[in-house]
């Protein structure tokens, strides 16, 4: 079973998109690149992730921010449900299905990279990456109210990807990427609803995927 100590998770969590500098190196060796497009890449030094001929995609996971659900019932409007433990579930079993999905579309893209299942025997190195969302806030979640109930509200919410990559052999980590997405706030009431913020969701991981294979495609090209 994956787990992400909460130590870590902290480091990443309030460091990513604030005015804090992260740290040139991390507790585990890994040194902090330049990138425009991601809060925070680490990579081990003079790594070449070329030179792994398959990938292993792990199942994504998806984590709320802490008393997500607490606030979100201690707030709650006229006319609308509780956010049960059910309720987080199913979010969070639909964002990872599309957060799956839209990884294994950016690797299977011709031309396409070689994917392997997890502690699949391989003749080529093959390189473990496991994407995780944390820190999933959903303004107004889309829930199974009684009678008609709309929502209006200037933004979505906000997510984080938490990426690692490890050596498939050998289990050492190789790089990590921590990037927060946050919906515009444009001051404009917006409807908010279940197609609207999977809409957002999916601009996000499009973008996360995006830059995944765009960096697989320059190390390859080295």
């Amino acid at each position: 079973m994956r787990t992400l100590s909460l130590a870590l998770l902290c480091t990443f969590v309030f460091t990513a998109g604030c005015a804090t500098p992260p740290p040139p190196v991390s507790h585990d060796g890994l040194h902090l690149i330049d990138n425009r497009d991601l809060d925070q890449v680490y990579l081990k030094p003079e790594i070449d992730l070329g030179a792994y001929g398959a990938i292993s995609l792990r199942p994504c996971t998806v984590a709320f921010r802490d008393n997500w659900q607490r606030n979100q019932n201690s707030n709650i409007s006229a006319g609308r449900a509780r956010v049960t433990d059910e309720d987080m579930d199913v979010i969070k079993g639909r964002l990872a299905e599309a957060c799956d999905k839209y990884f294994r579309q950016a690797l299977e893209k011709e031309p396409a990279y070689r994917i392997v299942a997890e502690g699949e025997q391989s003749d080529v190195r093959v390189l473990d990456v496991r994407p995780s969302i944390i820190d999933l806030d959903v303004t107004a979640p889309d829930l199974n109210d009684v009678g008609m109930v709309t929502t209006y509200t200037t933004d979505s919410g906000e997510m984080t990807l938490f990426l690692e990559a490890y050596d498939g052999a050998t289990g050492e980590i190789l790089a990590r990427v921590v990037d927060r997405k946050r919906d515009r706030d444009d001051m404009y009431l917006e409807w908010t609803n279940r197609a609207t913020n999977m809409h957002d969701a999916n601009m996000y991981l499009r973008s996360w995927t995006n830059d995944l294979r765009e960096g697989l495609d320059k190390a390859r090209a080295l």
